[in-house]
């Protein structure tokens, strides 16, 4: 079974923290904690500490103002950011780009990609030049095209013919590599919040052929009741089969979601579990 929902009390300081800058005394009091028990409790069920909730919150709320078209400067501010070089100390980063660059739709990046036919089906491979910024699955090349090209709409995006290209033509071979579940590695850019870094860093070290619940996943995070908060930083994972959030499934054993289609997740399973008795 799933875990339980957050208590009443740490509900209430998550609602006041989106409401509110308070910091951690100020936070406790107002739900009748003391601070370590608040902050311990907190971290246990949403994977951030309060001010680190807090940041998050902010920097969503900047990242809504950009992409509605407010210039930076107004963002900052209704986001809640004291200057503007306070979103470059606690969430530029977190972006993956500079503010003007985000609300510009990823103006400025420069990504190739490449879809290939895998055991699976078509496999799209998009890389900037730090790694491999998403794999989309799926049977039509047009519709994969126009997922990459929505997830960041203005930025230069070309098609590549992958064996001619010496930086991506090693990484979609990988990609394929590990959808027939033969070995391999490549460089991953994640480009996510703090906490969904974390989640999908764990994918990561989930053995093939091993599979984790989303309870499990979380205990291994330090948040025995973030099982939810877990499952959604899963969902928005875009890098497919590098980034195996098809390893993870729910606590009665069935197979869960899968953002590519549930065949293709049991595919994958069968198929790494066969590997992995092979070579045993």
């Amino acid at each position: 079974m799933e875990s339980p929902a957050p208590d009443a009390k740490l509900e209430h300081a998550r609602r006041l923290l989106d409401a509110q800058d308070l910091g951690l005394a100020e936070l406790a009091r107002a739900v009748g904690l003391s601070a370590t028990h608040l902050q311990r409790r907190f971290r246990q069920a949403y994977g951030l500490s309060p001010a680190e909730y807090r940041s998050q919150r902010r920097l969503d709320g900047l990242k809504q103002g950009l992409r509605a078209g407010h210039d930076v400067t107004r963002a900052l501010y209704d986001a809640g950011y004291g200057s503007p070089s306070r979103v470059y100390e606690h969430g530029a980063a977190r972006l993956g780009m500079a503010p003007l660059a985000y609300r510009r739709g990823g103006e400025g990046m420069d990504i190739r990609w490449s879809v290939s036919d895998t055991a699976l089906g078509l496999a799209l491979v998009a890389v900037t030049a730090r790694g491999v910024c998403a794999v989309l699955l799926g049977d039509d090349a047009a519709a994969l095209e126009a997922s990459l090209r929505a997830e960041f709409p203005r930025a230069t995006i070309e098609r590549v013919d992958a064996g001619r290209d010496e930086f991506l033509a090693p990484r979609v071979r990988a990609v394929a590599d590990a959808l027939a579940a033969r070995s391999g590695a490549v460089p991953v850019e994640l480009v996510g919040t703090a906490f969904q870094r974390r989640v999908w860093e764990a994918l990561m070290r989930i053995p093939p052929g091993e599979t984790r619940s989303y309870a499990e996943l979380a205990e291994s995070l330090g948040m025995p009741r973030g099982a939810r908060a877990v499952a959604r930083a899963c969902a928005g994972n875009r890098v497919a089969v590098l980034v195996p959030c098809h390893r993870v499934i729910r606590g009665d054993g069935s197979l869960g979601g899968y953002r590519w289609g549930l065949p293709r997740k049991q595919a994958l399973l069968e198929a790494e579990a066969a590997g992995r008795k092979a070579r045993a």
